[in-house]
């Protein structure tokens, strides 16, 4: 007789504050989130309970209260190394045919919630931890920028980032603008305004750590009536900048079970080419090329092509997506991580990034490269 332990904790891993172990309980596969916020606990249960009505998610079990946190057991989905999540599909060479058939899927079943759901909401009344609240007083916003200074690139540009107005960038050979304390006013204002907004139900964080294979979502604390250019935003600097580049790079624990994203990391790497400043008539060069893998590059063209693309078509007829997605894909520029933090070469190429989406001429189309042909070289 094989004797089975009644109890059995795998690896506890960290993901932002929170913690996730994979636990076998009497022979049932479970997967056990530690959260010390009591509000994000609620809301993680207030939003499985909302995602379960029209999205596939793993069984709630139980959530427990206990000393210094919350326990929420969810039903543990097959999944092993480099197995089990949108992330394993993406850490390829060439896209899979398993990749379009998820993607397919992916985008049908939220074109289908999405339109069923949507409605112009009050903001007061959507999801606001991801755009809302970092750009409030106190929120991450001012915790990372209020009142400070840094330069653009150390041992680069040497620049305090509060001067950027006073110098035209040349970013691949074009001229742009960026003031950065008017760029952080006009996020604050814009996220402070009572317009109704379209909104739908949806996860509300689309990463590629959050969606399982087979199709299914995980986490839940922003669950629920989200807007939907900021679900958009979401995604799509995710799969094109986050995911593949900048999390690994400064949060690489969080791939402990998937390490065939590092190999993958350089496939997805802006390649600087040229940094400088040209004091006699003001002007900062910034060369670089972006990179985004084949499979990231067929997954965010599935994503605008099936979903970005009919949705606006039925919600925003003739309307501009730049005007949509720019207020949205600027607070995912700013609001993840603090670039003070982030080594020069990386600052760099996101102000660069950050410059674009606050163009006039910013186009999404081009920007997240969503063709399946390589990106322009500069």
């Amino acid at each position: 007789m094989i004797f089975q332990p009644l109890l059995r904790l795998g690896p506890v891993r960290r993901f932002t504050r929170n913690l996730l172990c994979p636990v076998d309980l009497l022979g049932r596969p479970l997967l056990v989130k530690y959260t010390r916020d009591p509000d994000e606990a609620r809301e993680e249960v207030r939003g499985h309970a909302r995602m379960a009505r029209y999205y596939r998610v793993p069984a709630l079990h139980a959530h427990l209260r206990v000393p210094g946190g919350h326990l929420i057991a969810y039903e543990r989905l097959p999944g092993a190394t480099d197995q089990g999540l949108l992330l394993d599909l993406l850490n390829a060479d060439e896209p899979s045919g398993d990749l379009h058939t998820y993607m397919d899927q992916l985008t049908a079943t939220y074109r289908e919630v999405i339109l069923t759901t949507a409605w112009p909401a009050d903001p007061a009344h959507v999801v606001r931890k991801l755009y809302w609240d970092r750009a409030a007083p106190g929120g991450r916003l001012d915790t990372y920028y209020a009142g400070k200074d840094f330069l653009i690139a150390d041992g680069l540009i040497d620049i305090p980032v509060s001067r950027l107005d006073t110098y035209t960038l040349n970013i691949n050979g074009r001229r742009h603008h960026l003031d950065w304390a008017a760029t952080l006013r006009r996020l604050r204002a814009h996220f402070a305004t009572a317009e109704p907004v379209w909104a739908a139900l949806t996860q509300g964080d689309p990463t590629d750590v959050n969606l399982a294979h087979p199709l299914a979502w995980f986490d839940y604390d922003t669950a629920g009536m989200n807007s939907i250019p900021g679900e958009f935003a979401n995604f799509l600097w995710y799969a094109s900048a986050l995911g593949g580049w900048l999390v690994p790079t400064y949060n690489p624990t969080a791939f402990a079970d998937h390490p065939a994203t590092f190999a993958h990391v350089p496939d997805n790497t802006p390649e600087l080419r040229r940094a400088d400043v040209d004091h006699t008539t003001s002007t900062i060069h910034i060369d670089y090329a972006p990179r985004l893998s084949a499979p990231r590059r067929a997954a965010v063209s599935t994503y605008w092509t099936q979903l970005v693309q009919p949705i606006r078509d039925r919600l925003w007829p003739g309307e501009d997506l730049a005007n949509l997605l720019r207020p949205y894909l600027a607070m995912r520029i700013l609001g993840v991580y603090n670039l003070a933090d982030l080594a020069p070469e990386d600052r760099l190429v996101l102000l660069a990034r950050l410059a674009l989406a606050m163009s006039p001429a910013f186009d999404p189309a081009t920007y997240f490269c969503p063709l399946e042909s390589p990106c322009p070289a500069p």
